[in-house]
């Protein structure tokens, strides 16, 4: 079947590459915004997504090589949300606090699936990614529970221990990990079903990228 005029020019690499960068702006913008309010932990999240998103474009010295501006959405979502949904709960549990992180998380880790996959050799099958991005946001989410409590034990900011008792402050931890196993468990799946089969991906390589990779398949 061929493709719509409107999906042609939304999977172009130019105009994946000027919404890609769009997005990463938002993001450094968002994590200014944080800043200012003082919400750190948030402001280095949003800043950190950016500069992983823009490895590709860094590594190929090429400004166009870029990710799907999809996955670039997804991550910057949270954020935006977070923003726009601040306070709110869904069965007591503050939305802003737990599920917000933990879809950022995944994305992070969705990112980074997508940059190997399309940006490397690296091919996995569909068990391995699923596994991979699931395991990758729960690295991500460790590394994250690790970040501020270092932050609350040298800097002697709050984010964990914030006065709780310390057998809550442990439960809250557990269920941020089974949010971000089940966050991951869906970046798998839109990982594999989306980016890996509906997105065409290889539109959007960098032109030196696509020559390397019809150079190696004719071997």
């Amino acid at each position: 079947m061929p493709d719509t005029g409107l999906r042609s020019v939304v999977e172009s690499r130019r105009v994946n590459a000027a919404l890609g960068w769009v997005l990463v702006a938002a993001l450094v913008a968002v994590g200014a915004t944080q800043f200012l309010a003082g919400e750190l932990e948030w402001a280095g999240f949003a800043v950190a997504v950016a500069v992983v998103a823009v490895v590709p474009a860094a590594a190929f010295r090429d400004p166009s090589a870029m990710l799907p501006w999809e996955v670039l959405f997804i991550a910057a979502l949270p954020f935006l949300g977070r923003a726009l949904v601040v306070g709110e709960t869904v069965g007591g549990m503050t939305f802003t606090g737990r599920v917000l992180t933990y879809v950022a998380v995944a994305a992070v880790a969705l990112i980074v699936a997508v940059e190997l996959d399309v940006f490397t050799p690296v091919r996995m099958n569909y068990t391995f990614a699923l596994v991979f991005v699931v395991v990758a946001t729960m690295a991500a989410a460790g590394i994250w529970a690790v970040a501020r409590w270092l932050s609350d034990v040298l800097v002697g900011t709050s984010f964990l221990y914030d006065g709780r008792p310390e057998e809550v402050i442990e439960e809250m931890l557990m269920w941020d990990f089974v949010a971000a196993t089940v966050a991951g468990v869906f970046g798998g799946v839109l990982f594999e079903y989306y980016f890996r089969r509906r997105a065409h991906l290889e539109r959007r390589l960098p032109e030196t990228e696509r020559i390397r990779d019809n150079e190696e398949a004719s071997r």
